[in-house]
Formats: structure tokens, sequence, C-alpha cells
């Protein structure tokens, strides 16, 4: 565990991809589609959990408004002022050839630790709607990887579906990388191996880290505060018996509310309850090397959440000034899964990060 990872990019991968169209909607329609949303989206979670305990699962995940998937949805929670639906158009200020003047219209979506591609749902939509492209993985071990958790044991390992994705881009391809929570370190590995591929950057309340850190590193100072959430919540398993260090790390489920979803709909509550899995520890704990030549390269955005009792504003805040990032962005009134809790502010944050022009 005292050893620094040094890129090794790796050659197949899977990916999981969305396609919608834009469309006008009565709000009373709207309303169905979000409720039918949320039903279709805990029912696929629970079919997964049960199939998981019967065979291994390799399949695509086939995103929102696709015939096998999820119809277009954004939040069923009552919205208030600063989280309203906002027609793609007005966000891109009605200008038709917006989209052509990117850089990019490809985003990549990485979770975070226990998450799956599930938890990008919303956003998958949204982007889709706007007329990007959006692709979320789930990374070894997660969503409906069957991989046992305490056989990963390394970030490499971890990494890998995302490591695959960016080798196996077509030369001259880029795309906007995002990652929540503990996914940060994914990714900022994925830019040392592939930064010619990765246009921008973007921690989404995650684990920045710098050259030679953890990605452990960054809760830290909280693990080491007695009343601390995450701390109360934690799991240790020991894959490899009591006497070896955790294989595995996973939460209380009686209080995944109060660390993770505090500002979060209660449907994306229980699908979250039923869907998160153990995170891998190993990787938690490996040091990444990362150089300004590759890393360094890439532009980087972070966006800040107030309300997120999980990576707190105060270590979201030592994380930038240890590692400052081009721009810094926040989501008001987030938990630690601005996904869930304000998808439409998220996602117009998404769109001003794509149009920011290169230097």
């Amino acid at each position: 565990m005292g050893n620094q990872l040094i890129c090794m990019p790796s050659k197949h991968g899977k990916q999981i991809k969305s396609g919608s169209k834009v469309r006008t909607k009565s709000k009373r329609k709207m309303g169905l589609e979000e409720e039918l949303l949320h039903q279709q989206a805990l029912a696929m979670a629970l079919h997964q959990q049960q199939m998981a305990q019967i065979r291994s699962i390799s399949q695509r995940y086939q995103a929102p408004n696709s015939k096998q998937g999820l119809p277009r949805s954004s939040s069923a929670r009552p919205r208030n002022q600063s989280d309203l639906i906002v027609p793609a158009h007005q966000l891109l200020n009605e200008d038709a050839k917006a989209l052509d003047n990117l850089e990019t219209k490809h985003f990549v979506l990485i979770h975070g630790g226990g998450f799956g591609a599930w938890c990008w749902y919303k956003s998958i939509a949204l982007l889709e709607e706007a007329g990007f492209t959006a692709t979320a993985l789930d990374l070894t071990g997660s969503g409906i990887d069957q991989t046992q958790t305490n056989s990963i044991t390394t970030l490499a390992q971890y990494a890998k579906p995302l490591l695959d994705y960016l080798g196996n881009l077509p030369e001259g391809n880029k795309v906007i990388l995002v990652a929540h929570s503990f996914g940060g370190a994914c990714i900022s590995y994925a830019m040392e191996c592939f930064p010619i591929k990765i246009a921008k950057a973007v921690f989404v309340t995650a684990t920045m880290v710098k050259d030679g850190q953890r990605a452990f590193d960054a809760f830290a100072q909280e693990l080491s505060t007695p009343n601390d959430l995450i701390q109360d919540a934690r799991i240790f398993i020991y894959g490899n018996g009591n006497e070896n260090p955790p294989t595995g790390l996973e939460f209380d489920r009686n209080q995944l509310k109060e660390l993770f979803f505090n500002q979060s709909p209660t449907k994306d509550i229980a699908l979250a309850t039923v869907s998160m899995r153990a995170i891998p520890f190993a990787p938690v704990m490996e040091r990444i090397s990362l150089t300004e030549e590759n890393y360094g390269s890439v532009r980087r955005f972070f966006i800040q959440t107030p309300e997120d009792q999980a990576l707190t504003p105060a270590a979201q805040q030592r994380l930038i000034d240890a590692n400052p990032p081009e721009r810094v962005f926040k989501v008001k009134g987030s938990d630690h899964c601005p996904f869930f809790a304000k998808p439409q502010s998220l996602h117009k944050v998404f769109l001003e990060i794509a149009r920011l022009e290169k230097f």
C-alpha cells in the first residue's frame, strides 16, 4: 500500500450509453413520466440485485429513452426556484450552432465509491436532451459488474473499464471526463494515462488528489473527528480474515440518508439503498503518481456541494486549496449527490463548463 501507482492503460472495455431527442411536454405528462422513471429505475435495481445471486451479468445498460431502458426525466420531487426545468435551447442561448463550436460534445460520467452508472440517470437524460452524448461506466465491481470486491486490489484494476474506454476512443476524439466522490482518483489516474483524449476533467465533490496522494487523504481529517458521520457509518469488510487489512468498505444503510442524501428525493434514496455496493479498500489507500506533463496538462474544474455530509465543505476547500483547479463552481443546496438532489443545477454547470473555450 505504500507503493505509488504508475499508469499502465489496458485495452478492452465496456460502456454504457444513452440517447434521446428534445421534446416539449406538458407539466402533467412530465410528472407522469418522472413517476414512471423512478418506478422503473427501482425495479431495474431490484432485478439486477436478484440476478446477481443467480448468475454473472455481462451486458450493456440501456440508457433513458431507448426501447429497453428508462424514459427521459429529471427529479420527481417538488422543484424550488433554483432547480426548475429549463429547456435545453435556452441553456444554450438558443444558438443553433452552439454545439458545433464546442471542443467536444461527449461527456463520460464516472460514479463514486459504492455507486454505479445507474446514479447518473438524470444527468444522462438532461445531457442527451441538450444535444450531447453521455456515457456512464460501471467501474470494476460496481453497478452490474459482478467482480467481487475482495478481488480488487489495485486502482488500475478498479478503473480498468474507464481506461479501456479511453484507450479505444478513435484518434483525435476527446471527452469531458466527470467524476463523483472516490471517482476523482480514478479520473486523475486516467488523466495521467490519456491526457490527449480528455478535453476537461470535472470533479463533482470528488477526490482531486495530487501527486503521491491517496484518495483516502481527502477524508483523513474528517475521519479523525470523533463525531464524524462517515466514521460512524463505515463498516469494514475483512475478506482475507480479521488479521489482515480490510478488503472492502461499506456504509450502514440506516445512515445513508444522513450521510449522502440529506437533500435528495426519497425515491432516489430508495434506489441507492438497494443498488449501492461495497467499495474495494486497497484502491482507496493507493498512492498515485501524477506528472505535470500528463495530468497537469488537462483542464480541471471542481463542483462544490455546500450541504455535503460525506466530503464536507471544509474538506472540499482543502482539496481546492492544495491543488487549485481552473475554476470552482457551486451547486447550492446540494448534498453529496447533486445528480439526485439538484440535477438541473448540476446540468447547468456541465453546460457552462462544456462551453468554456480553449486557452
